[in-house]
């Protein structure tokens, strides 16, 4: 028979998971122990263990979490979707649901600059198969998300330019975090609103190149957690 849940465990284990997400941020998973994650959290070492078998189920849990905190934004807008068709119809339908999962997306990273840190930096010391399970999901929500676009912009999408655009996307959400200072004047919820404009409006006036193959662009597996260094030149 399993044992009872002590009350407020499900929140102490959250706590632990953002203190050891804070310190893999500032330091490194390979730096960073077990003990430091206890003590961080206020608990023994001993105590810990009641809550996770080991550093690598800390790394596992804390990039899972905020990838499926991603999708779980997607799954929201799309759920709500038909009702937000019937609306006042200001915009075309396709171009509202890319806006809304802009919006949603920019603030689902509100106050995770640490996880999103670890997602970016540390995953690369999960295992193997862990670290291709969480390549996958990272993937399916890019998917996702390009699925959107290329609904709304088929011309975009034809010539190859609807994945990078979607990496581009990710790219600018990702680096609020680095910038955006907590508790400071501007905040996710605030700049949600401009950075789905800035992109609604800009992406209906982007032009391929000349010359560009219309070969779908290759998006890399960390797509979800770009940074600068990985856009395509």
């Amino acid at each position: 028979m399993a044992r009872p849940r002590a009350p407020g465990h499900d929140e102490q284990r959250a706590a632990i998971l953002g203190h050891a997400a804070a310190l893999f941020a500032a330091q490194g998973y390979p730096s960073t122990t077990m003990t430091q994650v206890a003590a961080a959290a206020g608990l023994s070492k001993a105590a810990l263990y009641h809550y996770v078998a080991d550093k690598q189920q800390l790394l596992r849990e804390i990039a899972h979490e905020q990838v499926d905190r991603l999708h779980a934004s997607v799954d929201e807008v799309i759920a709500g979707f038909d009702v937000e068709r019937s609306g006042s119809g200001h915009e075309p339908p396709e171009r509202a649901l890319v806006r809304a999962l802009v919006e949603h997306l920019v603030i689902a990273y509100d106050g995770r600059s640490d996880a999103l840190r670890v997602l970016t930096d540390e995953v690369r010391y999960l295992d193997a198969d862990e670290h291709a399970r969480l390549q996958q999901r990272q993937r399916e929500l890019v998917t996702r998300v390009a699925a959107a676009l290329a609904r709304w912009q088929p011309a975009l999408d034809a010539a190859g330019l609807v994945k990078p655009l979607t990496m581009l996307l990710f790219g600018m959400v990702n680096w609020l975090s680095t910038w955006l200072r907590p508790g400071g004047e501007l905040s996710h919820a605030a700049l949600a609103p401009l950075v789905a404009e800035l992109f609604v409006q800009g992406v209906p006036r982007v032009r391929p190149p000349i010359g560009l193959s219309a070969a779908p662009a290759a998006v890399p597996t960390d797509a979800a957690t770009i940074s600068s260094g990985d856009l395509p030149p």
